[in-house]
């Protein structure tokens, strides 16, 4: 569940990022290539986030 709100958390944060970009009319191709990247960065960043300790055997 964390991981989900981590994700919901971060895919808000990429929406009002896209936006300034448009607004600040940056090329699209641009603005897929950092959309791209920084998915690819969340979900690193969220799986290494939540992830779960191994139990020692």
């Amino acid at each position: 569940m964390s991981f989900a709100l981590y994700i919901l958390g971060f895919l808000i944060l990429l929406a009002g990022l896209l936006y300034a970009a448009f607004l600040m009319h940056m090329p699209h191709h641009w603005i897929i290539v950092g959309t791209i990247v920084l998915l690819g960065l969340g979900i690193l960043t969220g799986v290494q986030a939540t992830r779960q300790k191994d139990p020692p055997a």
